[in-house]
This record gives C-alpha cells, sequence and structure tokens, in this order.
C-alpha cells in the first residue's frame, strides 16, 4: 500500500515538474518574439526603390520574427523569383520596420501585383540587403542613327507608357490606342533595354500630341512614313479645337460614328450627331489638348451644338479655355551621366538650420517659381534656361567633415541636363558633383520661402 502511494506521488510530481517546464519553454518562447519599434513609410524617388530576392529569405505577411507572421512565399519561391527572366518578378520597397533585436524588414509589392508582404532587409536601415538587394530594371542603350518614326501598327496594341511595363511599378498606358495619331511624327529621345528580358524600348516624343509621349516597344514604330490622310468622309468627322480668337489649338478626327438607327453611315453628309457627342467626352478633349495649356467642356453650349449638328465629312469647330498658371516643381538629382537613368542618379537633400551637412545635402538659394500655364508642355531648355537665370545652375553644400577627421569638405553641383515636361507636374534637373577641401560658397541654409525644388529637406 505504501509503496503503490509512494509511486502515485512520484508520478504525480513529475507530471507537474513537466507542466512547469513546458510553461517555462512557452514563456520563454513568447518573450523571444521580436516587437516592432519603428514603422517608415519610404517617400524616396520610387525608381530608388526597385528591389529584387536574393532567395535567402522568405516572405512574410509581417516582419518574419513578430508572433503572427506567416509565410506568403516560401525560401524556395523568393529563389525562383531571384533568377526570374521576367521584368513582373521585380518588387517595389514602400516600407520599412525595426524591431526591438536590431533587425530591419521591408515590405514589398511584385511589379505585377501578386505578392506582397515583408522581407528580411538587413541590420542597417535605409539599406537593401539579406533578402532584397538593389535592382536596376532598365539598362540604357545608344539610340539608334534615324530618331525620326512613324507608329507601324496604330492601334490599341503595343502603345506608349510612363515606364515599359513592369519595369516601375504601377507604369501606366500613356495613350490606350494610337489610331488617332496614326500619321504623327515621333522623335526618339532615349533607348533602353529590359534587364531581365533583353527587349529593346524608345522613349519617344510627339510635339503636335505630347499625351503620346512615353516609352515604346522598338519593334512598335518603323522609320517609315505612312501613307497619306486615312480619314473617311462617310464615317468620320473632323474637329478643329479653337480659342476665342479663332487660334487652332489642336486638331482630331472622330471616327467609326454610326447614324441615328445605330447603323455604320455609307453617304457623305449623314447625320451622327449623337454619335459624335457621345464620343466626344472631356477625357477625350484632354487626351488630344495635352501638351496645349487649354480645357475642353462638351457642356459648353457651343460645343453641344456643335457636336449635335455634326454630319460625316464636316470639319466641326470645338471651343477651348486657357487653363491658369501653374508652378512645376523640380526634382534635383546627382548623377555621373546625362540623362534619365533611374540607377544612375541619386536625389539630392536640401539642408536645412541645424540638420547634419554631408556631400548630398544642397543648399537651395531663394528663387522664383518655375511656372507657365498649367498643362502646356515645356522644353528641356526651358528648364536649363530658367535654372540658369535663377543661379541655380551651380549649387553647394555647407562644409562636412569624414568619419572622426576635421578637414573641411564641400561638393560643388553643376547643372548637367534637364527634362522636357508639362507645366503643373514635375521635372527633374541632374547636376555632376565636385568634392573638394577649404571653405564652402554656401554660407546659409536652403531658404525657408522657397518652394521650387521637390527634394526632401534634411532633418
Amino acid at each position: 500500500m505504501k509503496s503503490s502511494l509512494a509511486k502515485s506521488l512520484y508520478l504525480g510530481l513529475a507530471v507537474l515538474s513537466l507542466g512547469a517546464v513546458a510553461t517555462v519553454a512557452t514563456t520563454a518562447q513568447a518573450a523571444s518574439k521580436a516587437k516592432i519599434v519603428s514603422s517608415k513609410t519610404l517617400t524616396t524617388d520610387g525608381t530608388k526603390r526597385n528591389v529584387q530576392p536574393t532567395g535567402k529569405n522568405a516572405l512574410y505577411t509581417k516582419p518574419g520574427t513578430v508572433k503572427g507572421a506567416k509565410k506568403v512565399a516560401s525560401t524556395a519561391t523568393m529563389k525562383k523569383l531571384a533568377s526570374s527572366k521576367k521584368s513582373a518578378d521585380y518588387f517595389r520597397a514602400y516600407n520599412q520596420q525595426i524591431t526591438n533585436k536590431g533587425t530591419v524588414y521591408y515590405k514589398v509589392v511584385s511589379m505585377d501585383g501578386k505578392y506582397r508582404g515583408y522581407v528580411y532587409g538587413g541590420k542597417k536601415a535605409g539599406t537593401f540587403a539579406g533578402g532584397i538587394k538593389k535592382a536596376s530594371t532598365m539598362k540604357s542603350v545608344t539610340k539608334p542613327a534615324n530618331k525620326t518614326v512613324y507608329f507601324a501598327k496604330p492601334g490599341k496594341s503595343n502603345v506608349t507608357w510612363s515606364a515599359p511595363k513592369n519595369t516601375q511599378y504601377k507604369a501606366t498606358k500613356a495613350v490606350k490606342d494610337t489610331t488617332s495619331y496614326a500619321n504623327d511624327t515621333l522623335t526618339i529621345t532615349s533607348a533602353a533595354k529590359k534587364t531581365r528580358e533583353g527587349s529593346l524600348y524608345y522613349y519617344v516624343t510627339d510635339s503636335a500630341n505630347p499625351a503620346v509621349n512615353g516609352w515604346i516597344y522598338a519593334k512598335a514604330v518603323t522609320t517609315t512614313k505612312p501613307a497619306a490622310d486615312t480619314f473617311n468622309d462617310k464615317t468620320d468627322v473632323k474637329v478643329n479645337f479653337n480659342t476665342s480668337t479663332g487660334k487652332t489649338v489642336a486638331t482630331s478626327t472622330l471616327t467609326g460614328l454610326v447614324d441615328a438607327a445605330g447603323k455604320t453611315p455609307t453617304a457623305t453628309g449623314t447625320a451622327v450627331g449623337s454619335s459624335a457627342t457621345s464620343q466626344a467626352t472631356n477625357d477625350w478633349g484632354k487626351a488630344v489638348l495635352a501638351g496645349t495649356g487649354y480645357k475642353y467642356s462638351r457642356s459648353d453650349s457651343v460645343n453641344l451644338t456643335a457636336l449635335n449638328n455634326a454630319k460625316t465629312g464636316d470639319t466641326i469647330t470645338l471651343s477651348v479655355a486657357q487653363n491658369d498658371a501653374k508652378s512645376t516643381k523640380i526634382n534635383f538629382f546627382a548623377t555621373t551621366g546625362n540623362g534619365d537613368l533611374s540607377q544612375a542618379a541619386t536625389a539630392l537633400t536640401a539642408y536645412a538650420t541645424g540638420s547634419k551637412a554631408a556631400s548630398d545635402t544642397v543648399v537651395f538659394p531663394a528663387a522664383s517659381d518655375f511656372s507657365g500655364v498649367e498643362g502646356m508642355t515645356f522644353a528641356a531648355s526651358d528648364v536649363t534656361t530658367y535654372l540658369n537665370g535663377a543661379n541655380l545652375g551651380t549649387l553647394y553644400t555647407p562644409n562636412y567633415t569624414k568619419g572622426t577627421g576635421t578637414t573641411q569638405y564641400f561638393t560643388t553641383y553643376k547643372l548637367s541636363s534637364t527634362l522636357s515636361g508639362t507645366y503643373g507636374s514635375t521635372t527633374k534637373a541632374f547636376y555632376v558633383g565636385t568634392e573638394s577641401q577649404g571653405t564652402s560658397p554656401a554660407t546659409t541654409a536652403t531658404a525657408t520661402t522657397t518652394t521650387y525644388f521637390a527634394n526632401a529637406i534634411a532633418k
């Protein structure tokens, strides 16, 4: 009896001991889970945040060491994406989180939006390491000798883009259909290849219709000039956009119109007012007028009358009004080249009173804004003229030191190149820097009333 009781007590104590050990283990495991101590939305130029997996770490719904994190993509999957030959498998980083363990995680999304989550990014904030590294989605190449081209097959395929598809996150089509621009002359201003696919793209500009400006697949353009005007006087109506003084600022064509019965007209002079009114939307007018600085309203009584009375073969006049003046902010970049190369340029920072001076913190002096009629196209030379005229052709950093040294350095930035654009939209200017020893010509901080630059202000 005593023996049986002793055994029971022994077993009971053993079970309690195991329970205590399990409780301690569980508590220790919970305590070992990391916590987020810093969360920051990344606001630097998006082209600087293009990354690709290294295949060393998985993708999670939360930073991997935080409680409740679940895998979105395994290490094996990330390894496949790392060696992918598709631009769609690049990622864009947009948030940084740091744990109490000192580890850095980045929230990323694949260019095609298929994958989204957190990946280990090393132990240094602001640096892509560990499971991701910087990606150069495009590589600049030499432009062709013949820079004048035309759309090879106008239509809805192979249109122009803000960036070649999947080389930048949420790249968009500049126009969805190039049919209306079939006879436009295009000028190649840049050439680049997709890093992974190797396919060649051109950046083209259309002086007649700047809304067309954008990147296009090289095989979608031709040096062969298109045949004569394709206007069909049995189904189409020509349109002139005129100011109140009678000046024509743009032209277009309403094509494929139908009669009152919804049928395709077979004779010139067929009434197509309802179809013309339906097709001539405000968005259509905005696209046609892009770059002119003028706006169109279908609801204008003069325009409604002209559209309602339209007949095939006609040339009608629609009224437009000029936009108001608008300031255009400029992003200042340091580069070793002279083009808009996403991986060769780094955004400068505005030096402010009390902030730490460095080789990339420049003093922006007081100057008036770069402005013009909103929506009107400006040339790169217009930006250059403005910068030089406003004494912004040369910029300086304040003095700074390196490491524990006491030697005084400063960097001089000289204007290298600029980009064309439209007033009201941010543009870019590129500078080449030269470091020197001595006293910097910059004697003050960036003027607090200055609003012409879009760069971040140093803290």
